[in-house]
């Protein structure tokens, strides 16, 4: 079973080292530590854990792919089931990019609510924003940097993903490039028809509000760069300034789709990672902050070379 790293796993090596020893080593900047990483390091994505979105070309006529890679069981897997069943049955396609909101998320799905959702979906109930008891029972409230995560009892790494701890389990974290289900009030938890992904700050009061079913690798700039809607909370009023969703195709359904790998968060190499990003000594750097947040420190992922 892969092992659940608190960042406290990773703290003893962002502590500042002393003033001598910071001059006489050179200290490698993230990318650096990055590129360096060995071939073993590196985990594979399965084509069929992505989801590629196409985007109507941009005003140049350039094609415009969104690359998603879905969540790994056990979390938010009700959600994930329901979003593989849209995509098989195309239901995304021509609809649209309906909502940008400023440092906040950028929306897609059917504008209007009409069109009819394929049969089989499941209604998942709130308690699935949550994975109890796993994998541990024994919770290890860690402190990443000295301080306690602001929105859980600790946080860390699972499997290349980000995630938070508290009493009653573990959950997801809203950090830039996560993918999550729209949703109307509560008790509705959203089907998945209606996605966004985050284009800001980490909205962390969403957390265990709110599926988070995967995380863009690929692309997001298709939609972070996308111009702000001026109606209430960043939906677009007219159906001219939306953008149109081509397609939305499983990874192994999809045509011309790259390998992925992202840099296994139990390597040594994402432990140096990690440090340095929470301690930067690269020559820019004069003071290093001796902490980070978790959505600080995102997961490399890369093109997996043929």
């Amino acid at each position: 079973m892969k092992r659940y790293l608190p960042l406290v796993a990773i703290a003893a090596l962002c502590a500042p080292l002393p003033l001598l020893a910071q001059e006489d080593k050179t200290h490698p900047a993230p990318s650096e530590i990055v590129a360096a990483a060995k071939a073993n390091a590196w985990v594979a994505i399965k084509s069929s854990d992505l989801m590629i979105m196409d985007l109507a070309p941009d005003s140049k006529g350039k094609p415009r792919r969104v690359v998603i890679q879905l969540m790994p069981a056990p979390f938010s897997q009700g959600w994930v089931s329901n979003i593989r069943k849209l995509a098989t049955a195309h239901y995304w396609d021509d609809t649209s990019i309906n909502r940008v909101q400023d440092n906040y998320v950028a929306q897609w799905g059917d504008a209007t609510e009409k069109k009819a959702l394929p049969e089989g979906l499941a209604v998942v109930p709130e308690s699935d924003y949550v994975t109890p008891d796993w994998p541990s029972k024994d919770w290890i409230f860690a402190q990443a940097d000295g301080r306690p995560d602001a929105y859980a009892g600790a946080h860390g790494f699972y499997v290349g993903w980000p995630l938070a701890q508290g009493r009653k389990g573990l959950w997801p974290i809203h950090c830039y490039g996560m993918v999550g289900v729209g949703r109307n009030l509560s008790p509705d938890t959203g089907s998945g028809a209606e996605l966004y992904t985050v284009i800001g700050h980490a909205p962390r009061h969403l957390d265990r509000n709110i599926a988070l079913v995967g995380r863009v690798i690929e692309g997001i700039e298709h939609l972070s760069s996308l111009p702000r809607g001026t109606g209430a909370l960043g939906f677009y009023e007219t159906e001219g300034e939306r953008v149109q969703i081509l397609s939305v195709r499983l990874g192994n359904e999809a045509k011309d789709v790259l390998a992925f790998e992202y840099l296994d968060t139990e390597s040594e190499s994402f432990a140096a990672y990690a440090d340095a990003r929470a301690n930067r000594r690269d020559p820019f750097f004069n003071i290093p902050a001796g902490g980070a947040d978790i959505c600080n420190i995102p997961v490399p992922i890369r093109r997996k070379a043929k």
